[in-house]
């Protein structure tokens, strides 16, 4: 019952909406012409009663598309009642002209044919009868009797002359029978919408103007409404053009016809909201589509916000709109609704790319062997990597290369690069998981990977803003091209480059100071027997860090890629000098490389720094700290190490340290240096 009620709210009120659209298309001015007489006689409506009727037409549109559900089926269930009794009026009208030309005077026994005319009308009018007090709940099926009355006079055996008066009778009497109905239920409309303004008022005082329309939203179930509105306008225009088989658009192909379509189905704001909801469902269906090819069932117990359609819909309504599409015509609109969906598929094939890329890196870096999932992930990514160069190409073919055109062709480029850095990535991961021991240098061969991906990237956006701003001082410049030009620099050249040269400023810090923090030894690792405590691996070579803290050296540079405090007790990490520093005990503050032992530190004990300041121990920052562990792959500390323990208090031996390889804080890989395979998760 409860699905019922709502594809009868959806589709109840579907006839509201076409209503304003087909009132937005014929004017008032269009609609007097085409009420005005053939002969020159005056028009039947002058032109202010036209507007009253037009303003009127659009507030009972609103009116239909706003009722609650069980007024609307009320008010459908008297106009099918009305139409019925319509009906069987038209058909005792035919009833009386063909016995008008039969000319039978007689009884109808006499005569089989004028038996079969009666007994057919007869029949009919007494089902409609019946069919109508169905309708309205009433149990007094006499009311809708009305149209019978010619047939029951003829069966009587009054003369033909009187069965026309009889049937202009039968026409009064139902005529006044609606007109005693709509009399009786004037007040209604004014009361619905007393009703609407009391809960509009209790509304704005309980939950304000935002969560009002919220629920109105949600109750007029408005994305389904304009969905299911612009697939019927658009359905009834292929089938139009279907028809006629003959006409110019028929013979362009399929596609053609499609966007054809499509186009004349946009050229109101109301068909063009229609258009955007469309797309965004179609969008959300192919997203869908990926995730259940990619992981099953599973796929959408979580779900991204972004990758539901809300970005495909609103990026045609905005090219929609700064483009003028509804202004345009048929042949105009066709072409420009075609870039515009180009752009639209376009984005959704980037959303599929940032569902896709997580997933294949994960089957490359987990030990799951099943082939049927890699197929998949394979399959998905080779898909991603083909069908944008495909679109290029068609795409550039079919238009003239301009600066709009190219940003278009590298928007395809971009996502091809992107899915092939992500294949050689899962390429690297498959063949590691079939060695025996992890490859060496496995994290900066992964960071050479991405950092050569984004070159490219930034290389086409380059070329993307250099072939712009040529064309803008040597060809046709407008204020347009110019402000895209500037705003595709940002976000795409500038923003870049920052990202980049600031993600490789934290990779060289990170190793800089993983250089400078001394090695443990053998006795140190056998006196602290424990696990590292950011990926829980056993360790068989270790830094120690100013606190006396023992981490790998991997993990721990990958964690000082997001923060640059100690994993355990949230101390700030320095590299340490060469020089030593006298107490005053006459011992090191701190540890040298090149020493053979330590003093103690009761300044690291007490979360003391080592240039005096005070570096509480507070929990990481919740905005920073959760992410950052995830991608570290750190763990909490354990409860009882809010401290140094006594055996963390060690004598770090020196050990030859190299410069410290590039790193990627994106993968979990392991450091050359360790034995443990930290790049797996654990």
């Amino acid at each position: 019952m409860a699905r019922l009620e709502a594809v009868a709210n959806v589709a109840l009120r579907v006839p509201g909406l076409a209503l304003l659209d087909l009132l937005y298309r014929w004017d008032a001015a269009a609609l007097g012409d085409l009420l005005r007489p053939p002969r020159g006689d005056p028009p039947f409506l002058r032109p202010p009663a036209l507007r009253g009727a037009y303003c009127l037409g659009h507030l009972l549109s609103l009116v239909v598309l706003t009722l609650p559900v069980r007024s609307l089926v009320k008010l459908y269930l008297h106009l099918l009642t009305a139409l019925l009794l319509g009906a069987g009026h038209t058909a005792a009208r035919d009833y009386v002209r063909r016995e008008l030309e039969s000319g039978f005077q007689g009884a109808v026994y006499s005569d089989p044919a004028a038996l079969a005319r009666l007994a057919t009308t007869l029949a009919g009018q007494l089902c409609l009868c019946a069919l109508c007090s169905l309708l309205m709940r009433s149990r007094q099926p006499w009311l809708f009797g009305a149209p019978t009355l010619p047939a029951l006079a003829r069966l009587c055996g009054l003369p033909l002359p009187a069965l026309p008066l009889l049937d202009t009778f039968a026409t009064l009497l139902t005529a006044l029978e609606v007109l005693y109905v709509l009399g009786s239920h004037v007040l209604v409309p004014f009361q619905l919408a007393a009703a609407a303004c009391r809960e509009l008022l209790r509304a704005l005082e309980l939950y304000r103007l935002l969560a009002l329309g919220v629920a109105l939203w949600s109750q007029l179930a408005i994305p389904l409404l304009f969905l299911v509105f612009w697939l019927v306008l658009f359905f009834l225009r292929l089938s139009s053009f279907l028809a006629f088989s003959a006409s110019p658009l028929a013979q362009q192909g399929l596609l053609f016809l499609l966007l054809s379509s499509a186009a004349e189905c946009c050229s109101t704001p109301y068909s063009l909201i229609g258009l955007t909801f469309t797309v965004s469902y179609l969008a959300l269906g192919f997203l869908n589509l990926c995730k259940f090819y990619l992981l099953g069932f599973g796929a959408f117990q979580n779900g991204n916000v972004m990758h539901r359609g809300v970005t495909e819909g609103v990026t045609l309504l905005l090219l929609a709109l700064q483009t003028g599409l509804l202004d345009l015509q048929i042949l105009q609109r066709t072409f420009l609704l075609s870039i515009i969906l180009f752009i639209v598929v376009t984005s959704t094939l980037q959303s599929m790319i940032e569902i896709a890329d997580p997933i294949v890196l994960a089957l490359g870096a987990s030990r799951n062997r099943s082939p049927w999932k890699h197929f998949r992930g394979v399959s998905m990514c080779l898909f991603l990597l083909v069908f944008p160069c495909f679109m290029a190409y068609k795409i550039a073919h079919f238009f003239h290369l301009d600066f709009w055109l190219l940003i278009l062709v590298s928007s395809c480029m971009l996502t091809s690069l992107q899915v092939m850095g992500t294949l050689f990535i899962y390429a690297l991961f498959v063949v590691e998981l079939l060695q025996d021991a992890p490859l060496e240098r496995m994290d900066e061969i992964i960071y050479c990977v991405n950092a050569v991906s984004r070159v490219l990237e930034f290389l086409v956006a380059v070329c993307v803003v250099g072939y712009g701003t040529w064309e803008s001082l040597f060809g046709e410049w407008s204020w347009m091209g110019a402000s895209v030009i500037i705003i595709h620099s940002y976000f795409n050249v500038w923003l870049r480059a920052q990202s980049g040269w600031r993600s490789f400023l934290l990779r060289r810090e990170a190793a800089k100071k993983i250089n400078s923090l001394p090695r443990a030894t053998g006795g140190q690792l056998r006196d602290h027997n424990d696990v590292c405590a950011i990926c829980f691996q056993d360790m068989q070579v270790a830094v120690v860090t100013p606190c006396s803290h023992f981490f790998h050296a991997a993990c721990l540079r990958k964690w000082l890629y997001v923060q640059d405090t100690c994993p355990m007790c949230h101390q700030q990490v320095t590299p340490v000098t060469t020089d030593e520093e006298p107490g005053d005990d006459g011992g090191a503050a701190v540890a040298r490389p090149g020493g053979d032992g330590v003093s103690p530190r009761s300044q690291g004990d007490s979360g003391v720094s080592q240039d005096g300041d005070r570096s509480p121990h507070h929990p990481t920052p919740p905005g920073a700290s959760a992410p950052q562990e995830r991608e570290a792959g750190a763990a909490p500390q354990r409860p009882g190490d809010s401290h140094p323990r006594a055996q963390d208090v060690q004598h770090p031996s020196p050990s030859p340290a190299g410069p410290d390889p590039f790193g990627t804080p994106e993968v979990i890989a392991g450091d050359s240096g360790d034995t443990h395979s930290g790049h797996r998760p654990s």
